[in-house]
């Protein structure tokens, strides 16, 4: 997947005769940072094992060695390093395709039919308004967008704890894989169809909203197009405004179903479909996007899941088997 969206995003950057670029450093200090979070976590993971097997307060140098050989020996980190280094060389040429769609696209925006289906949904009133309506505006913008911003940890965060804490490493090759298809998808979702998002297209809908990390992180990210527009062959200029689909509402979605394919706890699947439901609801309240990429976030998941299954042969069957 990483060579395939790679090589998508070469001739992306070619035809827009601009170069393939590292936008905030995503081959470098973030790909660096999720390295030496699992590193952390694989050590923490000796440690309580070998923990758990001598019952001391403190385990010895012998029995973290014994427990490091069994569980991770070198073709176990092998497969985690490449799993990990696949998934930024994805996310990276995702950025750069994502990139260039005005470039590739520069006269077609369709936010204008996107907020007119959004309208046929909701018997001809605005998704947004009428949540600014129902919710008001102050702390619960605040609220919003937290939960919104979290997602910028969470799937670095959730990367990780699946390659190591994984009852099985296909489990979490499986998850790392379907979290990687959701980048080409949605990037082909941005060439597809367009679009700025309600913020952006129809700003005065939320200029009733206060400042929040979300209104300041939307402001910072025109800054970008605008420089970046201005002119494209700018060493270290990017864009990353795309409205349809949500690959936000897609990777938390994977996550949430991938929670149930994986057997995790009760609580940990019900903390992420909370997750998934208020993220949802925060890109339409701050004006990310509209109902309708939302919707196309969760085909775009389903897809990534269906075809990381066939790639990599995870055992439904099996996982739910060990669950019961």
């Amino acid at each position: 997947m990483a060579l395939v969206t790679l090589v998508a995003a070469v001739v992306a950057t070619q035809v827009a005769d601009v170069p393939l670029r590292d936008p905030d450093g995503v081959a470098g200090r973030r790909l660096a940072g999720v390295v030496g979070l699992v590193l952390g976590l694989v050590v923490l993971d000796v440690a309580v094992r070998a923990w758990r097997r001598t019952e001391t307060k403190r385990p010895s140098l012998a029995a973290m060695r014994a427990v490091r050989r069994e569980r991770w020996h070198w073709h176990r980190g092998v497969a985690v390093a490449s799993a990990l280094i696949s998934f930024y060389v994805s996310y990276l040429a995702y950025r750069n395709i994502k990139s260039m769609v005005p470039l590739l696209r520069p006269d077609d925006l369709f936010d204008r039919e996107l907020a007119d289906f959004d309208r046929v949904l909701f018997a001809g009133h605005d998704p947004a308004a009428l949540l600014h309506s129902l919710l008001g505006a102050g702390v619960q913008t605040q609220l919003l967008s937290l939960v919104y911003l979290f997602y910028l940890a969470f799937v670095p965060i959730s990367l990780a704890l699946a390659l190591v804490y994984s009852r099985s490493l296909q489990g979490g090759l499986f998850f790392t894989t379907a979290l990687s298809i959701n980048w080409p998808l949605g990037a082909a979702s941005y060439l597809l169809l367009p679009a700025l998002g309600p913020i952006y297209a129809t700003p005065a809908e939320f200029a009733g909203l206060p400042t929040s990390g979300a209104s300041v992180l939307q402001s910072l990210l025109l800054d970008q197009r605008i420089e970046f527009l201005t002119d494209p062959a700018v060493a270290g200029t990017a864009q990353s405004i795309a409205a349809f689909a949500s690959l936000h509402v897609s990777m938390l979605f994977t996550a949430a179903v991938a929670a149930h394919l994986l057997g995790l706890v009760r609580y940990v699947r019900i903390a992420l479909w909370v997750l998934v439901a208020v993220s949802a609801v925060s890109t339409i309240y701050l004006g990310w996007h509209y109902v309708v990429d939302d919707i196309a976030g969760v085909a775009i998941a389903l897809a990534a899941l269906a075809i990381a299954r066939a790639l990599t042969g995870f055992d439904l069957t099996a996982t739910r088997q060990r669950r019961a």
